[in-house]
């Protein structure tokens, strides 16, 4: 990647780090496994298999920028935890579309936090944007309050704002690795989910299925999405989850039939159509194609 630009090398880190994601809903959706044995497994599994690689990659290294790290480290380590343990409980209690719409909103909060602490000031079209995809969080709340699954879209709200923090965090930290930090926050996860799950065991069509998510959905991201904010604005890097609110719907609707309600489509669009315009989203999608091809 010597020959890329620090946007290219972000934006295909992100972009990449997306693709993987794209199913997880899904699988989430088809596993068997109770709540808290998701979350645990999503913990352990990518602990060890991001721990291994990266002592296989930096040997000793990894403890140095694991203790290196400061302030920066251990509030990812808190933020990249709470989120991974809300995202899997939010997904569990409402629509599937819901939660991914409410991790839409990620951009425009991670343009908030980076004004505020980074004074990476969004321009006009960018706080317009911020006040519209908020209203239409808000429509997409009432929606729930009807349907009595607020509390996942709540939760939901708060994985969106983890990731605006984790986002800025790293981009503060540029020149720190912040992955180590990220391997640590998934193994307080297994611990916390340890004191509610009610089993461990893994049987049937979830010995392939939790496995394969844990890694793919879960490890290879979040290495990816750890990595690019040391490249581009935290804003961009979650302006590519918008992807998953299209495609991670679209799963569960093709597979299990889970169609997301009227209020949930209206709302996405409007938080979709309106981001995509602030950042060129289009041009964005040209950009990769002009890339891969």
């Amino acid at each position: 990647m010597k020959s890329f630009t620090e946007q290219q090398k972000g934006s295909l880190l992100a972009f990449v780090a997306v693709m993987f994601i794209t199913p997880d809903s899904l699988f989430i959706r088809l596993s068997n496994v109770d709540t808290w044995g998701l979350v645990f497994y999503r913990g352990i599994i990518p602990f060890f298999t991001v721990l291994t690689g990266m002592l296989i990659i930096y040997k000793l290294d990894f403890f140095k920028m694991l203790f290196t790290s400061g302030r920066h480290g251990l509030i990812y380590i808190i933020t990249f935890s709470i989120t991974n343990i809300t995202f899997v409980v939010s997904i569990q209690n409402t629509n599937v579309a819901n939660t991914l719409v409410m991790i839409a909103m990620a951009p425009m909060l991670s343009a908030i936090l980076g004004a505020i602490f980074l004074k990476e000031m969004p321009d006009s079209k960018t706080w317009i944007a911020i006040a519209i995809t908020f209203m239409a969080a808000v429509y997409i709340f009432y929606d729930s309050l009807q349907l009595g699954s607020i509390y996942g879209d709540i939760l939901g709200f708060v994985t969106a704002l983890g990731l605006a923090v984790g986002a800025v965090t790293i981009r503060s930290a540029k020149k720190k690795n912040l992955v180590p930090a990220a391997v640590v926050g998934k193994l307080f996860v297994a611990i916390f989910a340890m004191f509610f799950i009610e089993s461990y065991v893994l049987a049937d069509l979830d010995l392939f299925i939790v496995p394969l998510m844990c890694v793919m959905c879960v490890a290879i991201p979040f290495v990816l999405v750890t990595i690019a904010p040391r490249f581009i604005p935290a804003e961009e890097v979650n302006l590519f989850f918008l992807l998953e609110t299209i495609i991670g719907p679209f799963w569960v609707w093709m597979i299990i039939k889970e169609q997301p309600s009227i209020e949930t489509i209206q709302g996405g669009a409007v938080i979709i159509l309106t981001i995509a315009i602030v950042v060129s989203l289009v041009a964005a999608a040209l950009y990769f194609l002009k890339l891969v091809l």
